[in-house]
């Protein structure tokens, strides 16, 4: 489909010169001789773009600029000026004018200006395009099958009593499938209290939990509530349960089983009303026999198991998710405004995406950055995430540079860290135990490597 334009000049020369121009390249035009007329035309035609002549008999070109975009705030107009001053220019640029072109006209510029223009428009409806097809439940953003199925079943359980596990890898999102559940339940008035338990030092997670007495401990300066007493009545998430302590455990089963707690260094229980959600990347049911995780517990808090697909099971929802992370990104001032181009995003469709969103969201933050141009593009892909992914799928950036074994060796190991810390969110722990590597090795390989984690 061809675009409209509308062309505004009192001057029939130069509508004719510029309406030929504009049709040979392929344009739909309609010209008209004043801004009364102008605005007529707009207003029942609905041009694109607009060509708009500053001096004017009757209304002016700056008048009838003012008039159209309070018709249309969107309205991109091209001023055209024979005699305008520095003034009217500026003024015209703060009433929304697109830009200025001047008589004489120079076909070059007029072709330059049009494709400009056009491309702001393409870039412009590109987006109201995304906009309009992701669909946010809470944060969650998609249209694959398997989101669809995960807002379905979030949908179904939020309104129960029943307690959730959510389980999947680092970065899908477990903490935003706990807040939509909570968001959608008959709690959603009463608090949300979020629990990492990997972060809680192992001697700390009881007091965390359960609160304390004053004197209880070293430290204990004052009584304390816990966090179960601080989410009576409302939801507490138990992010990265399987990383808690088995004494934690015991105590959380039986808070779960009587619906009461007891302070540490305290002799009254305190009744508290809270359903409970966990998450864990770990697979628990290899956990029990392994003894680090009660098979009780467990079944206390498996009522509703939740799975949350990793990216590269849902590659479709990528441009959704990018241009998410594109308006979120501006809207928060951290990056540039810029575009995504579809070959940049093909690239980024075909990358493994071993820290899944969280990944996707530091890509997308340092593209915008980093990027070279108005625009991502895939040569900005290749260079900012291809060589710090991967390098050709391999991640040493090609194998024919070592000249030795023993470079060789290094640069694997090196790779093989650096995809597994990411793929842990740096987590040296969780790590070290995936690796079966005591975790003082780790840090010294971490040390030797230089490795450090990436800002953003």
């Amino acid at each position: 489909m061809s675009r409209r334009v509308l062309i505004v000049d009192d001057e029939s020369g130069i509508r004719a010169a510029l309406a030929q121009l504009l049709e040979y390249e392929g344009y739909e035009v309609r010209a008209v001789a004043s801004g009364k007329a102008g605005i007529a035309e707009y207003t029942s035609w609905r041009p694109q773009l607009t060509f708009l002549d500053v001096k004017m008999a009757g209304i002016d070109g700056l008048e009838t600029l003012k008039r159209l975009r309070a018709t249309d705030p969107a309205a991109v107009v091209v001023m055209i000026s024979g005699h305008a001053s520095i003034q009217d220019a500026v003024e015209a640029t703060h009433m929304g004018a697109y830009d200025i072109l001047e008589k004489p006209l120079d076909t070059d510029r007029i072709l330059v200006t049009l494709r400009n223009a056009i491309g702001h428009l393409d870039l412009r409806e590109e987006n109201d395009r995304l906009r309009a097809k992701v669909e946010k439940h809470g944060e969650i953003v998609g249209r694959s099958a398997p989101v669809r199925a995960l807002v379905d079943q979030i949908a179904r359980v939020a309104g129960t009593a029943a307690r959730v596990l959510i389980t999947g890898e680092n970065g899908t999102g477990k903490e935003l499938v706990a807040r939509a559940v909570h968001a959608q339940s008959t709690r959603v008035k009463g608090p949300f209290i979020e629990v990492n338990c990997a972060a809680i030092p192992s001697e700390l997670i009881e007091s965390e939990l359960f609160g304390h007495m004053k004197g209880s401990f070293t430290g204990a300066i004052q009584d304390r509530a816990g966090k179960f007493e601080q989410a009576d009545g409302g939801t507490i998430f138990l992010d990265e349960i399987g990383d808690m302590s088995l004494a934690a455990q015991a105590k959380v089963l039986r808070v779960l089983q009587d619906g009461e707690v007891t302070r540490i260094g305290g002799q009254k229980t305190r009744k508290v009303d809270v359903r409970v959600l966990a998450a864990t990347n770990k697979r628990l049911e290899e956990e029990i026999p392994a003894g680090r995780f009660r098979e009780d517990l467990f079944y206390r808090l498996n009522v509703v198991p939740i799975v949350v697909p990793p990216l590269r099971e849902r590659r479709d929802d990528l441009p959704m998710l990018v241009e998410h992370f594109v308006q979120r990104l501006s809207i928060e001032g951290t990056a540039p405004i810029r575009s995504i181009e579809a070959a940049a995003l093909d690239r980024l469709s075909a990358h493994d995406w071993p820290g899944n969103i969280r990944e996707l969201r530091n890509t997308v933050e340092r593209l915008l950055i980093l990027a070279r141009g108005p625009r991502v593009t895939a040569d900005d892909v290749d260079r900012l995430v291809g060589g710090r992914v991967g390098e050709g799928q391999d991640g040493l950036g090609g194998l024919a540079r070592y000249k030795t074994y023993e470079q060789f060796k290094l640069a694997a190991e090196r790779a093989f860290l650096l995809v597994k810390l990411r793929q842990f969110d740096w987590n040296v722990a969780e790590t070290a135990r995936v690796l079966d590597m005591p975790r003082s090795n780790l840090y010294k390989k971490i040390e030797r490597h230089g490795l450090a984690r990436e800002q953003g």
